[in-house]
């Protein structure tokens, strides 16, 4: 049985359309039906600007977001109403079991906005439109998987965040990642926040009264493999050799900066704790390069081959490992 993945083409004025149409020709044979989401008019224009046989379109379902005109490096409140709308219908097409599992092209978060939006990303978007309580975001790039502690917060904030209890807490949920991606015993990384993991607290106590209690309890409580805290400078390495299989990054750059050093076009992000799996390119809308016709499509092809790849076993595993704290009230 082939594994039904729906695609958002994302902002019309980006190269999302671009990098779809370019990994379309190299997903033939993989056991992947597509259900590609966007307006179609402008897909089909930048199909024959990259002159693309139409051909690559047979056997794909398409759904047609009807709009525009739209101009490629602007943002506009119909671009972001055509993607917004996109993203709506790919989870409906989820919850009702027509898609296995969705992967996002990059959408424009002002025209969202201006589109009249109250939800400034995927995430919380697809949160509110599935009521969940909890969504993780996992990067994956080859064999390094890295999750995030804190995101989207100044630095001071977020180290003011390396608690105990957060820090559990985020040692939790990457047990929990890993159990929806199907590796049921994970060896779990905890990065340092100071350099050298503190120097026995010459450079910082936050690991030795922070992070450390609350990987040994992560252990002695609750069984899970954890380790750390490890310094920053060395840990992703030491993941993406395969000594672990994913890392818990204390804030934002920590873990971007690793993932796109080892390989920045094949990194890609996995949105856990969904009834569906979500997995997304990590690059933007490239407004400064769409409809050149030269934007890379390596992102795109892997979140669509890691989508159907861990598509039906997350949905078999996703009510049993976020079934309960996705339905407390």
């Amino acid at each position: 049985m082939n594994v039904r993945v729906g695609v958002t083409l994302g902002d019309p004025a980006g190269v999302g359309y671009e990098v779809v149409a370019k990994a379309l020709p190299k997903l033939r044979g993989l056991g992947i039906e597509l259900t590609l989401i966007g307006n179609l008019e402008h897909f089909k224009r930048v199909i024959s600007m990259l002159k693309i046989n139409e051909a690559v379109l047979d056997g794909v379902r398409l759904i047609d977001i009807p709009g525009g005109p739209f101009e490629f490096g602007k943002v506009q409140e119909e671009a972001g109403r055509v993607s917004l709308e996109s993203v709506i219908k790919a989870v409906n097409l989820a919850m009702a079991g027509e898609v296995d599992a969705i992967a996002t092209a990059p959408i424009n978060k002002e025209a969202w906005f201006r589109a009249g939006s109250s939800y400034i990303d995927h995430t919380t978007l697809l949160q509110a439109l599935t009521k969940s309580r909890l969504s993780l975001t996992v990067f994956e790039t080859r064999r390094l998987r890295v999750m995030f502690l804190t995101r989207h917060m100044p630095l001071a904030e977020a180290i003011r965040d390396v608690k105990r209890a957060n820090v559990l807490e985020g040692i939790i949920n990457a047990n929990r990642a890993l159990k929806a991606l199907g590796v049921r015993r994970g060896r779990i990384a905890v990065a340092a926040l100071n350099p050298h993991a503190g120097e026995g607290g010459l450079l910082g106590r936050e690991e030795i009264d922070e992070i450390a209690p609350a990987v040994e309890e992560a252990r002695v409580k609750y069984g899970i493999d954890a380790h750390g805290p490890i310094p920053a400078d060395s840990v992703f390495y030491l993941a993406a050799k395969g000594q672990y299989d994913i890392v818990l990054s204390l804030y934002h750059d920590q873990g971007h900066i690793a993932a796109k050093m080892y390989d920045f076009r094949r990194t890609i992000s996995l949105t856990l704790g969904l009834p569906f799996l979500r997995t997304s390119v990590d690059h933007g809308t490239a407004y400064d390069i769409a409809g050149k016709g030269v934007a890379d499509e390596t992102s795109m092809l892997e979140a669509i081959r890691k989508a159907a790849k861990y598509a039906q076993q997350y949905k078999k595993r996703w009510r049993r490992v976020f079934g309960e704290v996705n339905t407390q009230p």
